[in-house]
């Protein structure tokens, strides 16, 4: 029999509050009226018992906020930068530190093809790295080293840069280039290692490249010269069909979305390990057979035999994205939580998929099917995993009672207490509805099918598009920041929420001018 579940670990963000920011198009050419916020990043290197603090990056604004939950509205503006550079058109950011005083920095880029480092503290820019050919997409900051900074490129490269001041006459130290993309680049990530990286873009491609071992420190008046990684060692257009703009690595499984297709789809590369020492890049394979949709060092093609490269594992449905890319999905994981999934769709939508509950469910039905199992023995059914109940015409204190708890147990993400049931057949206990519902929702044997999202906030905003989502270290705040230049803060885990709850009648915004 299970063990007891906590309740509240396996709670998901609810609505806590929204910023509103003042409209960058005052600050553009006239014909660019649309304004936004494209991308949001946590300081990630905070103590744990500091309040969170987050960057957001439009066209022409990075804003910096504290979120607490001391202050009403739960948020505080901290810091305020404005791109007066005429070129310039932001949409992508990144954290790291001074090497030496660990002040906060912020890379900031965008059209103009520059990355622009902030000192948070002063406000103030302290330097600029250059050498892409065209706009900057996104960036990510290495997870083993706050030093290497990637960036992902219209000009078809991912450059791989250095803060180090040992680096500092040459701080591009890799370009990973040649054979990898055709068109331009929309997203970048690293492997937790820090040894891998993921690109994707226009050409429907996704790569993981393998860094290699970093060139010393510059001796003379002649830097070292930027490794040049010409091969991917992983390469496919299969996964997708469309503009693909986020991937991530979810341990050494990929999560990965396109346009068009409604559906973030989790896959593995098959043959790859990052407990495996690193490939050399001799292995990486070369377009030798330009017909081939996929190439692969870790589980290459032979004559003989043509062994999968890659399986697709599951799929998220995220409905309502229509024609928008530069949608990016963010997922939560830390080894002693539960890993989330969270993504901003189209029509003022936010989804979450708690990745814990595929496993627990498929427990719970397992041993309710158990042949073998002592009937007269109750199991523990999650909380989260409610019965369909219709409501009945009834006295308007109980429509009021459980309309709340719809809103709370579904819309929100609220997960109820445990329940303790004899089952002696799920068809004779539960309706057909309810059993259709958590199939859709947490079974990972139906792979043809993606799954619903296990948590739902609707926007009171309408059509708002949520271009990017940020999570706090401990997964307890998370930012979806998109048009209207919105900022939409979501919570969990805070004792106060049910009474927060009760005073909030819908999302408010705050208009900083």
């Amino acid at each position: 029999m299970p063990s007891a579940i906590s309740s509240d670990e396996w709670d998901l963000p609810r609505l806590k509050a929204s910023i509103g920011f003042e409209d960058d198009f005052q600050y553009l050419a006239s014909d660019d009226q649309d304004t936004e916020f494209f991308d949001v990043k946590f300081y990630p290197y905070a103590d744990a018992t500091h309040d969170p603090v987050f960057a957001a990056v439009s066209k022409k604004h990075v804003v910096i906020y504290r979120l607490s939950n001391k202050v009403n509205p739960p948020y505080e503006l901290v810091q305020l930068f404005r791109d007066d550079d005429k070129e310039a058109l932001n949409c992508s950011c990144t954290w790291t530190k001074d090497p030496e005083t660990e002040v906060p920095y912020l890379c900031v880029a965008g059209r103009d093809a520059k990355i622009k480092v902030y000192d948070v503290v002063q406000g103030k820019l302290v330097k600029v790295l250059v050498g892409h050919g065209g706009e900057i997409n996104d960036l990510a900051t290495c997870p083993t080293n706050f030093l290497l900074i990637a960036s992902a490129s219209e000009d078809t490269t991912v450059r791989i840069w250095s803060l180090d001041p040992a680096h500092s006459k040459q701080p591009c130290v890799c370009l990973l280039a040649g054979e990898g993309h055709s068109s331009g680049l929309l997203t970048v990530a690293f492997h937790n290692s820090g040894r891998y990286v993921l690109s994707a873009g226009h050409d429907n491609v996704i790569c993981l490249w393998t860094l290699p071992d970093l060139p010393p420190e510059s001796n003379g008046k002649n830097p070292a010269k930027p490794i040049v990684i010409h091969y991917p060692h992983f390469f496919t257009s299969e996964v997708h069909s469309g503009i693909v703009d986020c991937v991530a690595f979810f341990g050494d499984l990929v999560l990965s979305r396109a346009c068009h297709e409604d559906i973030i789809v989790l896959w593995r590369i098959e043959g790859f390990s990052s407990r495996d020492p690193p490939p050399e890049i001799s292995e990486a394979p070369t377009t030798s057979d330009t017909e081939r949709l996929t190439r692969s060092a870790f589980a290459p093609a032979t004559a003989s035999a043509c062994p999968p490269q890659y399986t697709r594992l599951l799929e998220f449905w995220t409905p309502n994205c229509g024609h928008q890319f530069y949608l990016r999905f963010k997922l939560f994981h830390d080894k002693d939580k539960h890993p989330v999934l969270a993504f901003g769709n189209a029509k003022a939508m936010i989804f979450f998929w708690d990745l814990a509950r595929l496993g627990s469910y498929h427990d719970f039905i397992s041993e309710v099917r158990n042949p073998e199992r002592d009937k007269t023995q109750p199991i523990q059914r999650p909380g989260w995993l409610a019965p369909i109940q219709h409501r009945h015409k009834g006295d308007a204190v109980s429509k009021l009672k459980d309309a709340a708890s719809d809103r709370e147990s579904v819309v929100s993400g609220r997960t109820g207490s445990v329940e303790v049931e004899t089952h002696l057949d799920l068809n004779t206990n539960y309706s057909q509805e309810t059993l259709e519902s958590w199939e859709l929702k947490y079974d990972m044997t139906r792979v043809e099918e993606p799954i619903r999202a296990h948590s739902q906030s609707n926007i009171t905003v309408k059509d708002f598009v949520g271009r990017q989502v940020a999570w706090s270290a401990g997964g307890d705040w998370c930012v979806v920041v998109g048009s209207k230049n919105l900022a939409i803060i979501l919570q969990r885990w805070h004792k106060k929420d049910r009474a927060d709850d009760k005073e909030k009648k819908s999302i408010s915004q705050d208009r900083q001018n």
